[in-house]
């Protein structure tokens, strides 16, 4: 037994390793040394960024640092021998998933190749950057991209309108593409590419489409020679409120490609965002999809229809099928073994058993995230992420194996692999309710233990031979589906893997059922539990932070008035802060006023002259409980200006000029926000609609970068392996308004 005990821990083992390994099946492909004539050459695109972020300062729409990029921009499109456009407009743009509507004035630069006249392609990245960074990867990387592509494509015979749209305000709201809707440019398109970042490396994901998709996937298959896509992932990118320019985009029902690289969140809009960080591979993977696709969209957009399912292999090859048929193969299989786990009766305990390891592996893993969390304060995995991960998936295997051998292990291993995969064909029929893409992932594998348990008749060991290829085609395809998951969510919650990771571990542990049965059930549980929870230990000891990838630290001064209150804000992980901080004042964790993250808060000496944003009401229309107020903004030295609303406010539209917007939807939920950024905010005339009789209290947050002189103590104190994200180092001055 011992023996046999020591194979069947190997099994472990050799398992945890193969999860561990699955971040190989994605790769970058290699940037090439030299290119030849009409080759993307990701080194020559990388200069020509570097030229345009200059000394790689911040350039957020509307500013003085904004205004030198765009210049540069300019200077190159000119030097390549095409004629750039500037649009200017003051616009507004509104989303369906939030009760937002941002505003700014934004300077669109646009240059057109080929034929003046004819239906257009378009190709689109923003060039403005968040305050906080100098947006090397975001979105540095597409406008390197459009411009290299640019100089290659205007040689070239085009049969059709090129058109190549840099446009200001995406960090602010999609403003930009906003204005572009607006722009006469706009009426003749009818496909588009976009580009864009949330990291700075990894290879490059054709995440979004329009939907039907049918065109989209046709010029994508064949075109991209390392294709990394799934409908599973364009799915998704519907359902959840992150939002890119194609938000916008999309009421025009274009033909539509969306693209971005996840790889290293923590340095995505951050100081961290810099030319040494953004990998030439991945401009190079990102440079070579849109000189393919944009070679194949200029001749003219495929004439396919309908939606598509779709995944690649390894990034080396490209599978694709109509989605009626991927949905009809997908119940034929759910039937087929339906009647298999009844004919070999199957039919409540095995199932129960494979759900139950199912359901435990992902409760405990989050119940480890959480102790874990408990136990060390903050993204404590930050500099090693693949640690934590590896943690999950230990935890899985130790609750699948422990519910098969305590609850399963008198149940025949042909049950239980009937029960397995009817129970991974169950849950993929849940997700395809919600997200249909993902019937791609759940074909394949069945098919070959299909063929397997067919086959048997010829060859005994046929259906042992099905399952084992079955094994291999989950690891490669979710594997890779994984491997970016862990990308996604590298800032968190880290146990959402842990549904994936289940679902790849049990049919392993299954195949291995025989050889758990001649093993100590109390060596193979205890081993594996030792093993967990080593790998949680080197979790909890290893460094949180590193030069590559470090902690979020924002520092902000906050004012209210008229009470002249003013206080401390530190914005990070939720970590205990520095030593020295401590001789500034009595830290707490708390909210501000217009924030539901918590932070560290402390009492901070008032800034003189600092003023917030006032508000001068020019007009106010009333019918019944319908309002409309025109009103001036007078910005007093803020660089970005809210105005939160309480729900009760019930806004309908904001904006300005021709460009009022509705805000928020049905959907959407909480206080309303209307943003305006930039220096043409002083003196901007905003136009509300709401639909309330009382009068509504709205907080008006004035906010500019850099911090007073007395925040010298909390710059120096400053941990070394720490900066900015997401919120710049700022002072804010916050008011009150009754309307």
């Amino acid at each position: 037994m011992r023996r046999n005990s020591l194979f069947a821990f190997a099994v472990v083992i050799l398992v945890l390793a193969a999860m561990a390994a699955k971040s190989m099946l994605v790769s970058v492909p290699p940037a090439r040394e030299h290119d030849q004539a009409g080759e993307f050459d990701a080194a020559k695109a990388k200069a020509r960024l570097a030229f345009i972020l200059g000394d790689q300062r911040p350039h957020p729409a509307d500013s003085t640092a904004g205004d030198a990029v765009r210049a540069r921009l300019v200077t190159s499109l000119q030097q390549m021998g095409l004629t750039p456009i500037v649009r200017d407009q003051f616009a507004c743009n509104g989303f369906q998933k939030a009760r937002l509507v941002a505003c700014a004035r934004v300077r669109n630069v646009i240059a057109v190749l080929g034929p003046p006249n004819g239906k257009a392609l378009l190709l689109s990245a923003h060039y403005d950057s968040v305050p906080v960074g100098p947006g090397a990867g975001d979105d540095g990387v597409g406008v390197a991209t459009l411009l290299e592509v640019g100089s290659i494509m205007k040689d070239r015979p085009l049969t059709r309108p090129v058109i190549l749209l840099f446009n200001e305000g995406e960090e602010l709201g999609l403003i930009g593409a906003r204005a572009f809707l607006a722009d006469p440019l706009s009426r003749n398109v009818d496909s588009m590419l976009n580009f864009e970042a949330r990291g700075v490396t990894g290879p490059v994901t054709m995440f979004e489409t329009n939907q039907p998709n049918g065109a989209a996937v046709a010029a994508f298959s064949t075109s991209v020679d390392r294709p990394i896509a799934s409908s599973l992932s364009t799915d998704i990118a519907r359902l959840i409120p992150n939002d890119t320019d194609v938000t916008v985009y999309k009421e025009r029902g274009w033909t539509t490609l969306n693209f971005a690289m996840v790889g290293n969140e923590t340095r995505y809009h951050s100081p961290g965002d810099d030319l040494a960080a953004l990998d030439l591979r991945t401009l190079q993977h990102m440079g070579d999809q849109a000189l393919a696709l944009a070679s194949t969209l200029s001749a003219g957009t495929p004439k396919a229809e309908g939606e598509r399912i779709f995944t690649d292999i390894l990034g080396r090859g490209f599978i694709q099928m109509p989605l009626a048929l991927g949905a009809g193969f997908f119940v034929a299989l759910l039937v087929l073994f339906a009647g298999i786990a009844w004919k070999r009766g199957a039919r409540v305990r095995p199932p129960a058993v494979v759900l139950g390891g199912y359901l435990l592996a992902i409760g405990l893993s989050w119940l480890a995230v959480t102790i874990m969390g408990a136990l060390r304060a903050g993204t404590y995995w930050r500099a090693h992420p693949e640690i934590a991960f590896l943690g999950i998936y230990a935890t899985v295997l130790l609750a699948e194996l422990a519910v098969l051998r305590m609850f399963g292990a008198h149940v025949p291993m042909q049950k239980l692999r009937a029960a397995y995969w009817l129970v991974f064909l169950l849950l993929g029929g849940l997700l395809a309710l919600a997200a249909p893409g993902g019937i791609i992932y759940f074909l394949f594998p069945p098919v070959a233990v299909l063929i397997g348990m067919a086959a048997t008749r010829w060859y005994r060991p046929a259906e042992t031979v099905g399952a084992l290829v079955a094994l291999l085609l989950l690891y490669i395809s979710w594997g890779e589906m994984l491997a970016q998951l862990e990308e996604i969510f590298s800032p968190g919650p880290l146990w959402v893997v842990a549904p994936v990771a289940a679902l790849m571990i049990m049919p392993a542990l299954i195949e291995a059922h025989r050889l758990f049965a001649g093993a100590s059930r109390r060596i193979l549980l205890s081993g594996t539990a030792i093993v967990a929870l080593i790998v949680w230990a080197v979790a909890g000891i290893a460094p949180a932070y590193s030069r590559d990838r470090q902690q979020r630290f924002t520092i902000e001064h906050l004012t209210e008035f008229p009470s002249g209150k003013s206080f401390w804000s530190i914005l990070n992980d939720g970590t205990p802060l520095p030593a020295a901080y401590s001789s500034v004042g009595r830290w707490h964790r708390g909210k501000l006023p217009f924030s539901e993250r918590k932070r560290w808060l402390a009492p901070a000496p008032p800034v003189p002259g600092l003023e917030p944003p006032s508000i001068q009401t020019l007009e106010f229309l009333r019918s019944g409980t319908e309002r409309r107020i025109r009103m001036r903004l007078h910005s007093n030295g803020a660089e970005r200006i809210a105005l939160i609303a309480p729900p009760e406010a019930h806004l309908r539209s904001a904006g300005v000029g021709g460009f009022v917007r509705p805000i928020g939807s049905a959907d959407s939920a909480g206080r309303f926000t209307i943003s305006c950024t930039g220096r043409s905010c002083d003196g901007a005339e905003l136009t509300i609609d709401l639909n309330s009789a009382r009068p509504v209290v709205i907080t008006v947050v004035g906010a500019r970068n850099g911090l007073p002189a007395s925040a010298a103590p909390l710059l120096g104190g400053r941990p070394e392996l720490a900066r900015p994200q997401y919120v710049p180092d700022e002072t804010v001055a916050i008011s009150r308004i009754k309307v």
